[in-house]
C-alpha cells in the first residue's frame, strides 16, 4: 500500500495539525485554529480507519480503483480518500465516536460550509478538538500525552469539568502563555536571557499607589509587581475598585515577556493571584 496512507502518515500528519491548531489558539487566530483542528481530526480519524483495515478509507463514488489500491493489487492513476465528514461518519457507524453537533460544527466551519459568527465561536471548539482526539485514541497503542506533547496539559484543562469556565480559561491561557514564553526566549544563550530577566525579577512584590489625583490628591489605585503564573517574571498588576460597587475589582495583569493578560477580580483569583484586602 502507498506509504502516504498508511497509519504512520495519517498519526504524524494529525499531530502536527493539532499542534498548530493549538498554537492559533493561543495566538487568538481562531479562523487558523478551526481549520488546522479539523485537518488534525480528519487525519487523526483515517489512521484509526487504516488501523481498522486500509480499505475503510477508500472513496467509494466511480470505479473501484481506490479498493485496489489499498488492498495492494495495482496503483491508482490520482490517490483519492474519503473526506473528514465522511470519515466521522464511519467512525461512528464503527461506534468509535460519538455523535456530537460540536464537532459538526467543527467540520462544516472547516469547510466553509458553515460561517463563524465571531471569534468566540471558534474559540469554544478547543474542548472539542480535546474530546474528539481522545476519543480516538481509546483504541490505539500510541499514548494520548506523547500525541499532545508539550499542549498536553493545556487540552487536560480544556475539558476540565472538575473547573468552572473562568478556572478552565484563565489555567488554559497560563500554559499557552508558557509555550509562548518558550517559543520567544527558548532558544537564546542563558546570559542573554538572564540579562532580559534581570530588570523584571529584582523587582519588590508589594502594593503600591498608583500616583497620586491630580484634583483630590488621593493615592491613586494600587500597583504592584508580582511573580508570573506563567513565566515568573514580574508583571504589573493595577488594581480599581469601580464606583458603583467599591466592592468589585477592575484589576489588570499583563506580562510583558510571555503576553499573559488577566482582567478583573475573578481572573486574577482563578490564576493563584493575591489581592489585597477589599478587591478579592
Amino acid at each position: 500500500m502507498d506509504d502516504s496512507l498508511s497509519f504512520e502518515k495519517f498519526l504524524e500528519g494529525a499531530r502536527k495539525a493539532a499542534h498548530k491548531s493549538m498554537e492559533d489558539h493561543a495566538r487568538g487566530e481562531y479562523d487558523e485554529f478551526v481549520l488546522h483542528a479539523g485537518v488534525a481530526i480528519e487525519r487523526l480519524g483515517k489512521a484509526v480507519l487504516v488501523g481498522q483495515n486500509p480499505i475503510y478509507v477508500a472513496e467509494m463514488r466511480g470505479s473501484a480503483e481506490m479498493l485496489f489500491h489499498l488492498g495492494g493489487h495495482r496503483t491508482a492513476s490520482k490517490v483519492r480518500t474519503i473526506g473528514a465528514a465522511e470519515t466521522i461518519s464511519r467512525l461512528r457507524t464503527l461506534q468509535i465516536l460519538p455523535a456530537d453537533g460540536q464537532l459538526d460544527l467543527l467540520i462544516d466551519l472547516r469547510n466553509g460550509v458553515a460561517h463563524s459568527t465571531g471569534d468566540d465561536q471558534g474559540k469554544a471548539l478547543l474542548a472539542t478538538l480535546a474530546k474528539s482526539v481522545q476519543a480516538l485514541h481509546v483504541g490505539l497503542t500510541t499514548p494520548l500525552a506523547s500525541f499532545w506533547g508539550r499542549w498536553h496539559s493545556a487540552v487536560r484543562i480544556a475539558i476540565d469539568h472538575e473547573r468552572n469556565q473562568t478556572e478552565r480559561e484563565v489555567q488554559l491561557r497560563i500554559r499557552q502563555a508558557r509555550n509562548r514564553f518558550d517559543d520567544r526566549f527558548g532558544s537564546l544563550p542563558v546570559e542573554l536571557l538572564e540579562s532580559v530577566q534581570a530588570p523584571l525579577r529584582s523587582r519588590r512584590s508589594e502594593w503600591f499607589p498608583g500616583g497620586i489625583h491630580k484634583e483630590t490628591g488621593e493615592p491613586g489605585p494600587p500597583m504592584g509587581w508580582f511573580p508570573c503564573p506563567a513565566c515568573e517574571n514580574k508583571a504589573l498588576i493595577v488594581l480599581e475598585a469601580e464606583d458603583e460597587e467599591p466592592d468589585r475589582c477592575v484589576g489588570f495583569f499583563g506580562c510583558a515577556l510571555c503576553g499573559l493578560r488577566l482582567e478583573g477580580a475573578e481572573e486574577l483569583l482563578a490564576a493563584k493571584l493575591s489581592l489585597p484586602e477589599g478587591f478579592a
